[in-house]
């Protein structure tokens, strides 16, 4: 099984607003980066984007190792998906139960997850790290695509 390290972020002007996801995947001496808009979204659907086109894109499954700055997205999978699931796509507040938000990205994400062995790992933003350096411009780059118009 091919091993890959993905790293991703979003980005969003207003909240929401113009977005922009990006995804850098790096196996062996490859290196791939991808990037795409939305004219009206959020950061949280950003960040979820990018991982699922992260993993979309792989074209047999793989051992990823995948790198976000979103405490969302890195609890959202390790956490809370689990819960979500059994509780048919909905978390409790209080003793109610509330349609968990971005649904439609966490159900596509979980697709996906499926095909792949893929660990997440949190790191902090603006860190040094170079690669969610890139990730992050490239993001930003996107989303001031969106902002312009130009998808």
């Amino acid at each position: 099984m091919k091993r890959v390290k993905v790293y991703t972020d979003g980005a969003c002007l207003g909240n929401p607003g113009p977005g922009g996801w990006a995804a850098i995947l790096i196996w062996g001496p490859h290196r791939k980066e991808i990037s795409g808009t939305e004219a009206q979204t959020t950061n949280n659907r950003m960040e979820l984007r990018a991982a699922i086109e992260a993993l979309r894109a792989l074209k047999e499954p793989a051992e990823v190792d995948l790198y976000t700055d979103s405490l969302y997205l890195q609890k959202g999978v390790t956490e809370w998906l689990p819960r979500w699931k059994e509780q048919g796509w909905k978390r409790r507040e209080g003793k109610t139960l509330k349609p968990v938000a971005n649904a439609d990205l966490w159900q596509e994400l979980d697709a996906l997850l499926g095909k792949h062995r893929v660990h997440f790992h949190w790191v902090e933003g603006h860190s040094g790290d170079p690669e969610n350096a890139r990730a992050n411009q490239l993001a930003r780059e996107a989303m001031r695509k969106a902002v312009r118009g130009d998808e």
